[in-house]
């Protein structure tokens, strides 16, 4: 095993490619990967593209790099596995890919549209030909929409198709009365005597799809201002354990309004 390694984008991919063939060898290659089938790595290849948002959420560059990698070699995985099936490889999934973004812009490569407003109509458009295409029929605008999307992003994903339509709020304002409305619902459910765990879920359902059309509404990523949120109360909770760490206590030992105001400290030192 040489310790040279390529510094040409094509050489490196051909590098990656051949270790891929190896590993998946029958005979030669590892009983793990030689195991895997497209189903088997769906999971792992979800778990590495939320492991490189995450990395580059942190901006910790040679993280980012190294789960790129791990996403590539997810790609590299189908495709060797597309290649045995005598299905597709690496080459033709690539080229695929090639064909269908110089097929979308053409006012990059064949000088078409040019103004915003024309480039919107004509990706929607050219969108909208090849899904006929591949087709022929289509009996729901939502049928092109993956069930399998994260919640957050399948609730935005239903949203904009249902808006470009028409089937939307005409500004922001409906939107968060909208949210207030579920809120309310969710708290009369509360109010209940004896409370229905399925009614209730399907209420706070409600009201987390209206935060996600709000979130769109005001031209925000759900996902991301989640995934920003969780990192910053994380955070935050990390300063409360190393605050009673340097106390000599454990966060059992405390009481709820001790932990509050070691929270509120916490977001202080922020400011």
């Amino acid at each position: 095993m040489s310790d040279e390694k390529p510094t040409e984008p094509g050489q490196a991919l051909e590098r990656l490619l051949t270790i891929m063939a190896r590993l998946r060898d029958p005979q030669k290659g590892c009983p793990w990967d030689v195991q895997q089938t497209m189903q088997s790595l769906t999971r792992y290849t979800i778990e590495e593209a939320y492991e490189a948002v995450d990395a580059i959420e942190r901006g910790g560059i040679e993280d980012i790099r190294d789960e790129l990698g791990d996403l590539l070699f997810q790609i590299v995985f189908y495709a060797q596995i597309g290649k045995e099936q005598g299905a597709f490889d690496f080459a033709s999934v690539a080229n695929a890919i090639s064909d269908k973004m110089e097929r979308r812009h053409p006012h990059v490569f064949a000088d078409a549209a040019t103004s915003e407003s024309e480039l919107a109509a004509q990706w929607e458009a050219i969108k909208a030909q090849e899904k006929y295409k591949a087709k022929h029929t289509h009996s729901s605008i939502l049928d092109d929409i993956p069930a399998g999307l994260p919640a957050l992003m399948h609730a935005q994903k239903i949203q904009k198709a249902c808006a470009k339509v028409g089937f939307d709020w005409p500004d922001i304002a409906p939107v968060l009365d909208k949210v207030n409305e579920e809120i309310e619902e969710i708290q009369a459910e509360l109010n209940e005597a004896t409370i229905n765990q399925q009614r209730l879920e399907e209420e706070i359902g409600d009201a987390l799809f209206a935060i996600v059309n709000l979130a769109r509404h005001a031209r925000v990523d759900a996902d991301t201002a989640l995934r920003r949120a969780s990192l910053k109360f994380a955070k935050r909770f990390a300063q409360v354990e190393l605050a009673a760490h340097n106390k000599q206590q454990s966060l059992t030992q405390l009481s709820l309004d001790e932990m509050e105001s070691l929270w509120q400290q916490a977001k202080l030192k922020e400011r």
